[in-house]
């Protein structure tokens, strides 16, 4: 294991995700994301972090001693189921475990902050009440704040074993602005490197749309745009051997994308937190957390501030 308080010094380039940060409280929903996050780190050769937060406003509260020490103790035993998930998996994956006290999200942001880590695996459902960690509002805070991609996995009842996790189709929704650009760039990354296909979907909303005469040039406008959006996106995955298909769709993107997951049995979205604004717009952060909210599938978030692959 490495020791609390290293960074890596290789080659960024060398191993493109060498860290991955798994948050936990020992829920379900926790342990969701925990396998999704180590079946990725066992595919492309990175260390896994598993960290778990003991709220800060507990300490300055009229909580008895017991009390805050069974706190501890379901930290710690969270890290370690966790960290004992890994290795049964993978035997060659380095752990490190780490208890920390704070507020959860910026916690969780700060640590993957010094220790530079990659990519954040966390699920979008955990405790409720006093113990809690990873409540939406929680994943939320990660996601709007973080400088780091954020791999949001839903509560899944059919949740595979980690051998079994599939990465073979992945969705990626672009508007062609430079937001959808870098997560464009992850994407195609990621199924290079896990041998995946890529749909690319450009969704045109037309609900903000008023007189006719103009809506059919607006209209006219966005397909355009589109087309040229998807055209990118094949460009980038021919360069590096990825199969790309993609499409023009009508409907707003929080309704869209969730649903063509769902219905073509896709993998993983991958998509950028920051877009266009105006009509047409996709990646602004309300559209990129309502698909978290809704798909029944991981979401790969990339932020403009995250560094190109």
């Amino acid at each position: 294991m490495r020791g609390d308080g290293e960074a890596t010094q290789d080659d960024p380039m060398s191993r493109f995700i060498e860290s991955i940060l798994i948050p936990t409280d020992g829920s379900d929903g926790a342990l969701a994301g925990a396998k999704r996050g180590i079946a990725l780190a066992s595919q492309i050769d990175a260390d896994v972090h598993v960290l778990s937060i003991v709220e800060s406003r507990f300490q300055a509260s009229d909580l008895d001693e017991l009390d805050l020490l069974s706190f501890e103790e379901n930290a710690e035993e969270a890290v370690e189921a966790v960290a004992q998930l890994a290795t049964d998996h993978d035997d060659e994956i380095a752990v490190t475990t780490t208890i920390r006290e704070g507020t959860p999200f910026q916690s969780i942001r700060e640590y993957a902050s010094r220790r530079e880590i990659d990519v954040i695996a966390m699920g979008t459902k955990g405790r409720t009440g006093l113990d809690r960690v990873l409540l939406g509002s929680v994943t939320e805070n990660v996601l709007r704040t973080a400088r780091t991609p954020v791999l949001a996995v839903p509560p899944n009842p059919d949740e595979p074993a980690i051998a079994d996790v599939p990465f073979d189709r992945f969705l990626l929704p672009t508007d062609g602005s430079d937001g959808a650009a870098i997560a464009t760039d992850w994407g195609i990354e990621l199924a290079s490197r896990l041998e995946s296909s890529i749909h690319a979907l450009y969704s045109i909303d037309t609900s903000p749309l008023g007189d006719e005469r103009e809506s059919d040039e607006l209209l006219e406008a966005l397909e355009s745009r589109g087309e040229a959006a998807l055209d990118a996106v094949r460009e980038r995955g021919e360069d590096v051997g990825v199969t790309v298909s993609g499409s023009t769709v009508t409907g707003a993107p929080v309704r869209v994308i969730p649903s063509y997951a769902t219905e073509n049995d896709v993998d993983l979205i991958v998509m950028g937190t920051h877009g266009r604004t105006g009509i047409g717009q996709w990646f602004l952060g309300s559209v990129t957390e309502n698909v978290v909210r809704q798909a029944d599938v991981p979401v790969f978030c990339v932020p403009v501030s995250a560094q190109e692959p």
